[in-house]
């Protein structure tokens, strides 16, 4: 790093260094009902992730949603909190994903310095730019922790990176990280962590499913590209493991509102499946870098009890990459592409 000369009085400068910002979704502070509501209202106040006019939604979410539902996901994420750290799992994953690419990145460089934010809830994005520049980062690569792009993740997330160099009187240089939904370091550790887990059981699961969070139809058919950049991994992982279409099947999550949604659905792929008779099969989550409420509570809870409350017996639930060696190699392998010619 190094201090630029400056005329007697300016305010000190650092410079020389650069910064990687990674940015997952958010989370609450607590499950109680105050935090749950502070969370929900950020998210769901988002346009880019609802899209609905603010004079039908505004109503909707204040005076029926977040009297509601705050209670309800509070208990669902008090099923799979944190308590040791007393936060979710999503924030210790991606602090931990934080800590393990800044010791990599010295054997690149000791001039790269590693933060991390969520777009909503805390840490924030803004003061996460700040501490960067403070320790002289003047150009930082903001990394999405979203395999594949959508104007609900990756756009939203640069919003708000946009929004904090607005109030910046001297900008670093941003790069943005696009997402590395056919990156083969991806696919190749996908295909490892299911072929490992696969390996830990006593049984071969007769289906698997690749279930991605979804988005409604009329954001795919406004021009968002989220299903082509799932459908391209998911059959780029098919062909690396050498599955049919039957064996590795592609489906859609966690739905809400009362609009249609990208299919097949998750849950009604789980239920068809065992009405007709399978008896085992297992759940990844490509499109999570880190597991959450939705992988955690969603798929290995709710999906579950579908699963063997209509007839089948065997079910297991293979984890997101997170910080594991397999998904820190990715994350290394996006971050020293992106920082090319700065490093």
């Amino acid at each position: 790093m190094r201090e630029m000369r400056l005329p007697p009085g300016h305010v000190p400068v650092k410079s020389g260094k650069v910064g990687i910002l990674l940015m997952n979704l958010g989370t609450p502070d607590g499950t109680d009902y105050w935090s749950m509501r502070r969370y929900l209202k950020e998210f769901l106040s988002d346009r880019r992730v609802i899209e609905t006019p603010r004079a039908i939604w505004w109503p909707l979410l204040n005076l029926i949603i977040l009297q509601r539902r705050p209670q309800k996901k509070g208990r669902d994420y008090a099923t799979i909190w944190n308590r040791e750290k007393d936060e979710s799992f999503l924030k210790t994953i991606t602090r931990n994903q934080a800590e393990k690419l800044a010791e990599a990145m010295k054997a690149v460089s000791r001039d790269i310095v590693v933060d991390w934010a969520m777009r909503y809830g805390n840490p924030a994005i803004k003061p996460a730019v700040q501490r960067l520049l403070d320790q002289g980062c003047d150009r930082i690569l903001a990394f999405s922790l979203y395999p594949q792009y959508a104007a609900a993740t990756v756009a939203t997330a640069n919003d708000h990176l946009f929004r904090a160099l607005m109030e910046m009187r001297w900008q670093p240089t941003i790069r943005i990280a696009p997402p590395y939904q056919d990156e083969p370091a991806y696919i190749d550790a996908l295909a490892t962590q299911i072929r490992e887990h696969l390996a830990s059981l006593d049984y071969e699961p007769e289906v698997i499913l690749a279930s991605f969070h979804g988005v409604p139809e009329k954001y795919v058919q406004a021009g968002d590209p989220y299903y082509c950049h799932c459908h391209k991994t998911w059959r780029l992982l098919r062909e690396k493991l050498g599955m049919s279409e039957e064996k590795l099947v592609m489906t859609f999550q966690s739905r809400f509102g009362p609009d249609e949604w990208i299919k097949p659905y998750t849950d009604k792929t789980v239920e068809a499946l065992a009405k007709k008779g399978v008896k085992s099969m297992a759940i990844i989550a490509p499109g999570f870098s880190a597991d959450c409420l939705e992988t955690l509570e969603e798929l290995d809870g709710e999906n579950r009890h579908i699963f063997e409350g209509n007839g089948g017996e065997k079910f297991t639930y293979i984890p997101c990459l997170n910080d594991s060696d397999l998904g820190m190699g990715v994350i290394r392998a996006v971050a020293e592409r992106e920082l090319k010619g700065w490093v």
